[in-house]
């Protein structure tokens, strides 16, 4: 990797052209040989996409009418998301960057991470921290819209020098993620609206089904990439990808405490530190050729890891903080009785 690196971190990665003319296939298969074959990256795709679907659903029917036209009345929350999640997140990729001096193309890779909106991932999570899901995918779905202006805003400010970048931003792939998120979310709205009885077993199903499909496409994907991903695991990369959620989930708390936010605290918090890792992959994808990325493709997964690690381990301290709570009231009422 530190071979690849240094043959593009020089000022030819700064050269609109150039930038990809030496790049034969005979070193680009050698640079960077295709990790998943094209079969298996069809089926991992699609595979996705339908659970995407059936966890939006399930996640849907979990959501109300009149808390959503709530939040769109009065945006406080969402503004307050909005801004901890294009403000903190690229502000904290780039200091990374900057502090562990990171060559240019590594550097690139953590800004575009830190530049995407927040995922399907954070809805997942705030429906296990018992926050404020109607907020939740609002939250989502108006920073997935506004990183049609924002991320080329974001990286033009933090990606000053590359101009290959630009152009790279995938408008069609935001809004396709954007449509993702919607449509399925409005068939569990209306199901929970009209048929509220099977909203419950339905959230438990998609629930169940994106647990059992992130056990399957985990251990399919670590068989087909193999030793792949030691290339990405140095010690300042590991300890970016342990870095930036955490520094997401926290500011994205204290920032919502400061505005005095109750429950939305939670939701804020997981909307920050979680960031749509398909958007990133994709967007390095259409902006580097294989030879220029290697193996630093792999580093969404490895944010995807720690940000997913990170946030058990909040939910899991909340779930035994609220656990000893009850406990104790009841041990208190006892006693007053």
């Amino acid at each position: 990797m530190d071979n690849t690196e240094s043959q593009f971190s020089g000022s030819d990665f700064n050269q609109n052209d150039g930038f990809t003319s030496n790049l034969t296939a005979a070193n680009t298969s050698l640079l960077y040989p295709y990790l998943l074959s094209p079969v298996m990256d069809k089926t991992i795709n699609i595979l996705m996409i339908i659970v995407l679907f059936i966890t939006m659903v399930s996640l849907g029917c979990t959501m109300e009418v009149t808390k959503i036209k709530d939040h769109i009345l009065k945006p406080k929350g969402v503004a307050i998301a909005v801004l901890s999640q294009y403000g903190i997140m690229p502000l904290t990729a780039f200091c990374l960057a900057k502090g562990f001096q990171l060559p240019e193309t590594t550097a690139v890779v953590i800004l575009i991470c830190g530049c995407c909106p927040g995922g399907a991932l954070s809805n997942i999570l705030a429906l296990a921290l018992r926050g404020d899901m109607n907020l939740s995918i609002v939250m989502t779905s108006f920073s997935t819209l506004m990183a049609l202006g924002m991320m080329p805003l974001m990286l033009y400010l933090y990606c000053q020098g590359f101009s290959n970048l630009q152009k790279a931003v995938p408008y069609v792939d935001i809004i396709i993620s954007l449509v993702l998120i919607l449509v399925p979310c409005g068939f569990g709205i209306l199901i929970n609206y009209f048929r509220p009885k099977y909203s419950r077993i339905i959230t438990k199903v998609g629930l169940g089904v994106l647990m059992i499909s992130i056990v399957v496409i985990g251990i399919i994907s670590s068989v087909e990439i193999r030793g792949s991903l030691l290339n990405v695991l140095s010690p300042p990369l590991m300890s970016i990808g342990a870095l930036m959620p955490l520094i997401g989930y926290s500011f994205g708390y204290i920032i919502s405490s400061i505005f005095r936010l109750n429950q939305e605290r939670r939701t804020v918090a997981m909307e920050t530190g979680c960031q749509n890792i398909q958007l990133c992959a994709t967007i390095l994808k259409v902006a580097f050729p294989p030879a220029v990325i290697g193996p630093m493709y792999l580093f969404p997964l490895v944010y995807a890891t720690f940000q997913l690690t990170e946030a058990a381990v909040l939910i899991l301290v909340f779930r035994c903080y609220q656990r000893f709570a009850r406990n104790k009231k009841g041990e208190t009422d006892l006693v007053l009785q």
